[in-house]
């Protein structure tokens, strides 16, 4: 009896207590529940000065104390890169780069940047410095402020100093942070960051527009949160560009115009005021340096190669104890220092070098800045992986080389010997038609096989065709370390009155390899880069060209530390286009390229000069000099 009324009891009770059918399933906001779990994940928001309040995840171990605080600011999405994983294990929530970190008390912070995922706020791509281009009183550098600012005050855990960390995106708000330094920031490890984005980094190149990052504008500004690529509907990116008639045509067809974004470079195609109002290796050069900071890069940076090496050209001056700089070139892609660093595309490396990086360099480094009671460390000034010799060396300056000339010669040779003959050129014909393409046709560039490693591909498809002119030297008679930034010295003269030009220095393996196939007779670009010829006087008033007339053009290569081997050969390829990674060039002056019609499209017969007035070279900078150089390739 005394049961029965007891279950009656809880039967009525439980119908009472029942969730109504129509209460809303999508209500306040769920916690989930881990117990078990060895971390702590708390979502803020924290307020910046204007009000704003910006998401903000904190994840730390479970009964940390006294933990130095690392930062990221970042486009990407906070929520998703703390739970990567449903996992109650902290390492399996976090990207793999972290996981050494936090399991030694660190407290790992991330967070969107004002106007992007779930920060409140107007997003601005590259959010330029309070100023003449940003009239509000609100930047990345004052948001990073107003970040630290809070955290050190309200994470109880922290010992008050904080880092600052990012690749991309997010080492270009690691370098804002920078400008006007938070007290408590101690160190920073920029990585791969966008720095200048007409001179070299994401949109162009010395002035050519790299046409296949339109799809970030969609990504980035289509929505607040994470947008979709183009939909063009097609894999064949070549084709696709080629169709529309020009890149005016293809942002029409698709109607990107309406995008903020697109627009802003649509109306500033040449290296004006906007630009350099922006360049933030200007901006850092111009301030006094206070921050321990290590720059990071990949040798074969597909995305953002410019910006670390300008950072270090700008700041080095100011670094008179070599100790407060550093400069970090390793064999990876865009971000490949955060994972596993022991192969890009047929390459094969010793072990991993991005954790190798992580573990022995970068991490000593933040935990001698941030770490209470941590040893000192001293922190290389540059350290560079030498590619082809598989070792990671410290040097104190980059470039370490010596500047050795490397000459186009007669019979399509190399030669460390300056030619003599009075008039010399080799000719081809650009047809904007039938543009070079970077990858093999169709190469679509959407395919991350196919973009994360498209700058160690094999550039046997472009030196076979008539449009690309190549020089290329003996066999190697002893091993060549380059380690620096190559130069290109074109001499170069077009039909036309404008022109693009590719120069593309080049390892070029022996023809058999039984150990490894895919390797024999691999052309491996060590640098290659464009520069769009109505700058050759100007990069802020382009101007045309004059048919016919050789014009020097001087630009940087891409940092490298590549070595050699005997029985290597050296290659230069010119050519004239790099489709569709870059936009064509009409070969006929317009005044915006951005508006250029189909029409405006012509072959030019193209020439590249090689004699004792127009001597075309690269500037090597080689370990041991012209020594070495004779020794290697001594003909």
């Amino acid at each position: 009896m005394i049961r029965t009324l007891a279950l009656a009891l809880a039967l009525a009770t439980s119908a009472a207590a029942q969730t109504p059918t129509m209460a809303p399933d999508i209500g306040a906001p769920f916690n989930a529940v881990t117990p078990a779990a060895d971390y702590i994940r708390r979502e803020v928001m924290i307020p910046m000065r204007d009000g704003v309040k910006l998401y903000t995840v904190i994840v730390m171990k479970k009964g940390t104390t006294n933990g130095p605080i690392l930062l990221t600011r970042t486009v990407y999405n906070a929520a998703k890169t703390t739970s990567r994983n449903p996992s109650q294990q902290i390492t399996e929530i976090l990207p793999v780069s972290d996981a050494e970190l936090v399991t030694d008390g660190y407290i790992r912070v991330y967070q969107d940047v004002r106007g992007r995922n779930k920060s409140e706020g107007d997003y601005v791509i590259t959010r330029p410095l309070r100023g003449p281009l940003n009239a509000t009183a609100t930047d990345h550098s004052t948001d990073a402020w107003d970040t630290i600012d809070w955290l050190v005050k309200n994470v109880p855990e922290t010992n008050g100093r904080v880092g600052i960390t990012g690749s991309s995106y997010p080492g270009f708000t690691s370098l804002m942070a920078l400008v006007d330094p938070h007290p408590a920031l101690k160190a920073a490890v920029p990585m791969s960051p966008m720095v200048d984005g007409w001179m070299g980094d994401d949109w162009f190149h010395n002035g050519a527009f790299r046409q296949t990052m339109l799809d970030y504008f969609t990504a980035q500004t289509a929505t607040k949160g994470d947008g979709d690529p183009v939909a063009t509907g097609r894999r064949d990116t070549y084709g696709e560009f080629l169709s529309a008639g020009s890149v005016g045509g293809y942002i029409a067809r698709y109607g990107l115009d309406q995008l903020p974004g697109v627009k802003k470079l649509m109306e500033h195609p040449s290296y004006d005021s906007w630009w350099q109002g922006q360049a933030l290796d200007k901006i850092l050069g111009a301030r006094p340096l206070t921050v321990p900071t290590m720059l990071v890069v990949g040798q074969w940076d597909q995305e953002d190669s410019y910006g670390a090496p300008a950072v270090y050209r700008a700041l080095e001056p100011k670094d008179t104890g070599n100790n407060m700089l550093s400069l970090v070139i390793g064999p990876w892609r865009h971000s490949g220092v955060n994972y596993d660093g022991s192969a890009l595309g047929v390459l094969k490396f010793a072990g991993d070098t991005g954790l190798q990086f992580r573990n022995r360099v970068m991490k000593p480094f933040l935990d001698a800045h941030l770490k209470t009671g941590a040893p000192a460390f001293d922190a290389p000034p540059v350290f560079t992986y030498a590619v082809g010799a598989d070792r990671w060396e410290r040097h104190d300056r980059f470039p370490a080389g010596e500047t050795v000339n490397l000459y186009l010669d007669d019979r399509f040779s190399l030669s460390l010997n300056a030619p003599a003959a009075k008039a010399a050129h080799d000719d081809y014909v650009s047809d904007p038609a039938h543009p070079v393409p970077f990858v093999p046709v169709p190469g679509n560039v959407r395919d991350r096989s196919v973009w994360t490693t498209w700058l160690v591909s094999d550039q046997r498809h472009a030196s076979v065709r008539p449009d690309v002119v190549t020089y290329v030297s003996q066999p190697l008679k002893a091993p060549l370390q380059i380690h620096g930034q190559p130069q290109a010295n074109l001499f170069a003269s077009t039909s036309g009155t404008d022109s693009d030009w590719v120069v593309k220095l080049i390892d070029v393996f022996p023809e058999e390899n039984s150990a490894q196939p895919d390797l024999a007779g691999l052309q491996l670009g060590i640098g290659m880069e464009i520069f769009r010829g109505r700058y050759v006087k100007s990069f802020e008033k382009p101007e045309p060209l004059t048919p016919g007339k050789a014009e020097h053009y001087r630009f940087l290569l891409p940092g490298v530390n590549h070595v050699i081997p005997a029985g290597h050969r050296l290659m230069v390829q010119v050519q004239s286009s790099w489709f569709p990674l870059y936009d064509r060039n009409p070969q006929k002056y317009v005044p915006n390229i951005f508006t250029a019609r189909p029409e405006d499209y012509k072959q030019a017969t193209q020439g590249v000069w090689r004699d004792s007035v127009r001597p075309s070279h690269i500037a090597l900078p080689v370990i041991g000099g012209a020594a070495a150089a004779r020794a290697a390739l001594a003909n």
